[in-house]
This record gives C-alpha cells, structure tokens and sequence, in this order.
C-alpha cells in the first residue's frame, strides 16, 4: 500500500489520517482470537480496569501472538509508516486498548511523546503510531477524539502529577492536560473522531492532543495501538528501564511481508 500525496499532507497537517477498512472481515476475525487468546496468559502484561475484572490494556501480543506479529510486518501497514517515518523502523510499543460494554473507561487528554519523554527518555518525538479497530467504533462507545493540527504546537506539559498510578505504565491520567489547556486548544483546533468499521486504521502523531470518554453503550471498543519508532531514536534510561513489555528492546528495522499478514501466517501453518 502507498500513499497518495493527499493523504500524507492531511496527516502532516491534522496529525492523523484514518484509512476505512483497511483490513478485510476474516483478518479481524482473527485479530480478535488473537486477543482472546492473550487474555488467558497471566502476567503484568495485563491491565485491569479500576474494579479489577475487566480488561482496561493488554501489552506486547506481538511477542505472544503469531498473529499480531504478522501485522506489524503487513505491507498494508508498514508501508505508509515508513512513507511517513523514515523506512528503519520498530515496535517501540504495542498495547490493546480494551474498552468494554456498559462501562470502559476513558482515556485523559494527554499527549503520547511526553509519556515517552519522561519514563524512557525518548529523544524526539520520531514515532508514528497505528490505530486498528479490532470493533465497529461509532459515537456511541467511546471513539479516540483528537484536537487536529494540535501535533505542531509542542507539548503542552511539562512534566507528570505526583501520585501517579504506575511507575511502569503511565497512565494518560498522569500527564492530563488541565481543564485551561484543554478550553483553550480547543478553541484553537476543534475536535474530531474517527469512526468507521472493524479493520479500519488510523495512523496519527505521538504529539497530538487525545483522549476518549467512557464507553456507556453495550458495545465492545478495543483499539490496538502500535507505536513505531525510528531505529536511531532510542531510549537512554539512567535507570532500570521499563518493562519489556511495555518498551520493547528489539530495534532491528522492520522489513515488509511479502503479502498480507493471515495469507503469510496461513502459508507457514499449511
């Protein structure tokens, strides 16, 4: 896949471009197994929501799953990450938003980079990262919302809320715009919140203003997010580092699959 000039000057411009159904029916199937499957492994990879039942983050599938390390390769996927990156690029992070039925959670305005910033001393903000919607995604269950063009401003933080939740994860909560800022960058940018089927993909800026509100309908909403990162952008922690499952250590540059990723992963099985 390749990107027209037209759509990459409406990611440069608004710091997000979503491409509808991007992946077919069969492959979300799969995607969707794929997740089950990784609800059942235990470990620190999973995040609960606050009452501790329902999935809230699931980290690093691509380690587990055959499937989702496929994805990442999928030409339909890496391709325009490399068009509008550089063409060495890896898995910095890799996370499944969960946001269940009757009510998910939301997500705090907040601006990805300064997360990176501050807990893995990322360098600059050369990441792009990918939305798959795993769900239909309407205005109904909790859609990611973001504040277009907001991604030229620079970051509008400078640093984290004490008393955060996590030392490993953190979350969005932590590094939330205030109230103030939010007012004044939407007066500024407006909203804006992609929707469409499952398999649709958004591709949007580490620096962009987002966030997302509770999901109060009685449909599910997960959202895979991979960030890619470029290869000479590495963390220089000064300390133990994160996780690796939440910072992924292997920076050797990606390559495409030759076709798509279930076709490759159903060639290796047969």
């Amino acid at each position: 896949m390749h990107l027209t000039q037209e759509q990459l000057d409406h990611y440069h411009d608004n710091g997000y471009l979503l491409i509808e159904s991007l992946l077919d029916p069969r492959e979300v199937t799969a995607l969707r197994e794929a997740f089950a499957r990784d609800c059942t492994v235990p470990g620190p990879h999973l995040v609960t929501e606050d009452a501790g039942e329902e999935v809230r983050a699931v980290y690093a599938s691509h380690h587990r799953q055959p499937e989702y390390a496929g994805l990442i390769r999928d030409p339909r996927v890496l391709g325009p990450v490399r068009q509008l990156l550089t063409d060495d690029v890896y898995v910095y992070q890799f996370k499944i938003n969960a946001k269940p039925a009757f009510g998910g959670d939301k997500w705090a305005w907040h601006q990805d980079y300064l997360a990176w910033r501050i807990a893995d001393a990322l360098p600059a903000p050369r990441q792009v990262n990918i939305g798959v919607f795993l769900d239909d995604v309407t205005e109904f269950n909790g859609p990611v919302i973001f504040l277009p063009g907001s991604h030229q401003g620079g970051m509008v933080r400078d640093g984290r809320k004490s008393g955060a939740r996590s030392e490993q994860h953190l979350d969005p909560d932590d590094i939330a715009l205030t109230p103030g800022q939010l007012a004044e960058h939407v007066d500024r940018y407006g909203m804006s919140s992609p929707k469409g089927p499952a398999g649709s993909v958004v591709f949007f800026s580490p620096e962009i203003v987002h966030g997302s509100a509770p999901n109060m309908s009685p449909f599910a909403r997960r959202l895979l997010i991979a960030t890619y990162n470029d290869v000479t952008n590495l963390p220089s922690w000064s300390g133990e580092p994160r996780p690796e499952y939440v910072v992924c250590r292997d920076s050797e540059p990606l390559r495409p699959l030759s076709e798509p990723f279930l076709d490759a992963l159903e060639g290796v099985t047969a």
